[in-house]
């Protein structure tokens, strides 16, 4: 039977390894790939405007590539389990597919649209393809348990074997048979948005640095793959937080939206390490990937997993509430200029260092304001490209020493950690250009200039820039202690104690769940 198929475009945003929709192109007479506008995920709360703007060039890039196969892209507004019906009747669909989503919410919503999917005799049919496994497999691996430590996860993907060699875009060949009905009006009814249709000023916004989409991200990857050498010898903690242009390769938003698949990335890491001598994980480019794999595989065994509360492998600290250190904080006005600097590019270009994100992170909890970790986590949802919905959540319990890690003695410096690799300070001049005249001994602690000094480079502090919001000497030390009495009382609870806990055990799958398990892998 030739069927009518809708292919729903979510993560996935890419023709190439995309295994849902060369699942839809099989027996099918009628195509229609759909991306739906949720207000749940896509709303002004939680994305911000760099993120809209990456959002929309990826659905253009998606489009002009679907019309290379005589198809087009269609952008349908409102909630999923609203829309899916009346397009499963208008269109007369027979079939879904889409890629597997692991996220909380995603998995709630793709189990309401697929009852309705049956109800209307639609099939379902989805892939995993957003990550390099099939995180339940992993889990399956453990004894049910997601992996605690960088370690055994290495040991459990070792056991797994190299992750699935990527599937080539569909080509004309595979659309010969295949149409895809337009109307006269399809912009009206089905166009991507504009940043101004969706309430956004546009001319607020800096240069396109990172523009979204499939094609701008396999180019991306092609110019870093030429550079053999810098791939080899990557090492993560010896790139620089603060260089003027990224030193690492910025494929991570592509990454996160799909437009670029992490199976891909990972042979195509494979072809250039072979035969050579290279890095390897943690540090390394493959190391990165499975990090993305070890947060993925938490999220999914972890219930609560980005909450402290609830969160059974996370430590339970007192965290102040202080509305005034988080917009301080979140709004590049600490007083600590290489904080700010950080938080300035972060809200004007979407993407900052993973280590400056460590700077930024260890500050806003453990480190010098004692503000839950909860808190930080909405804030780079909000403005980061790459804001990734595990990651984000895994890395804000890691650096917050909640959970993962555990030497919260260990604590960034915002004066003397950027200063390593940027002692003149030239990051900080380009993001706070109202302290590029002062001299390089005060440039990250402009509190101790001179009167004169502060008034030849033009910027008084407490005038024309704030003082610093604490006293990071002081109170670091205070927070350490109260980092080992969070610790001292979950010590004093076995059962939570994080070196022996690892994970919540899941239930044995019914028979439900392994039918399902079937459909995921036919």
């Amino acid at each position: 039977m030739a069927h009518t198929c809708v292919h729903w475009f979510r993560k996935g945003l890419r023709l190439h390894d995309n295994p849902a929709l060369m699942a839809a192109l099989r027996d099918c007479k009628e195509l229609y790939p759909v991306f739906v506008l949720d207000p749940n995920l896509h709303n002004r709360t939680c994305v911000g405007i760099n993120r809209w703007r990456f959002l929309i060039g990826a659905l253009k890039d998606l489009d002009r590539s679907l019309r290379k196969l005589n198809s087009r892209l269609f952008v349908v507004r409102g909630k999923p389990e609203d829309v899916f019906p009346t397009l499963f009747n208008e269109w007369k669909v027979t079939k879904l597919t889409y890629e597997y989503d692991t996220e909380p919410y995603s998995v709630s919503r793709d189990k309401t649209v697929t009852a309705l999917a049956k109800e209307h005799g639609v099939e379902v049919i989805y892939k995993v393809s957003h990550t390099l496994y099939d995180i339940d497999r992993i889990i399956e691996e453990n004894n049910g348990k997601p992996p605690l430590t960088y370690n055994r996860m290495q040991a459990i993907v070792k056991t797994l074997g190299p992750p699935k060699k990527p599937i080539p875009a569909p080509t004309m060949e595979n659309m010969k048979d295949v149409q895809t009905p337009c109307s006269e009006n399809h912009k009206k009814k089905y166009g991507i948005p504009t940043l101004e249709e969706l309430d956004h000023d546009a001319a607020a916004l800096g240069e396109d640095k990172f523009p979204g989409g499939e094609q701008e991200a396999l180019r991306r990857l092609d110019e870093h793959m030429k550079r053999t050498g810098w791939v080899c010898g990557f090492e993560k903690p010896q790139t620089s937080p603060n260089s003027l242009s990224p030193s690492t390769t910025v494929l991570s938003p592509y990454v996160t939206f799909g437009c670029l698949s992490a199976r891909t990335f990972w042979w195509r890491l494979t072809d250039v390490y072979q035969g050579k001598k290279h890095s390897d994980p943690p540090v390394s480019l493959h190391g990165q990937l499975l990090w993305r794999e070890f947060f993925y595989t938490a999220s999914v065994g972890i219930p609560n997993f980005n909450k402290m509360e609830g969160n059974s492998v996370c430590t339970q600290v007192d965290w102040d509430t202080n509305p005034g250190y988080l917009a301080a904080w979140r709004e590049a006005r600490t007083g600590f200029p290489f904080i700010d600097a950080i938080m300035t590019q972060l809200r004007q270009e979407g993407w900052i260092h993973h280590l400056a994100r460590h700077a930024v992170a260890c500050f806003l909890t453990r480190g010098d304001l004692w503000i839950n970790w909860e808190e930080g986590q909405r804030v780079f949802e909000e403005l980061l490209l790459d804001g990734d919905w595990a990651l984000n959540a895994g890395n804000w319990q890691w650096l917050s020493a909640s959970t993962f890690f555990h030497q919260f003695f260990r604590v960034y410096s915002p004066v003397a950690f950027g200063k390593k690799t940027d002692k003149n300070g030239d990051y900080i001049k380009k993001y706070l250009p109202l302290l590029k005249k002062f001299p390089a001994q005060y440039i990250y602690e402009p509190w101790k200039a001179p009167r004169s000094v502060q008034q030849a480079a033009g910027c008084i502090v407490g005038k024309d820039y704030p003082h610093p919001i604490v006293q990071h000497e002081v109170i670091s030390k205070t927070n350490i202690q109260r980092m080992k009495r969070a610790y001292s009382k979950r010590s004093a609870d076995p059962a939570a104690s994080p070196s022996k806990k690892q994970g919540v055990k899941r239930k044995a799958p019914t028979a439900v769940d392994m039918l399902k398990k079937k459909n995921k892998t036919n």
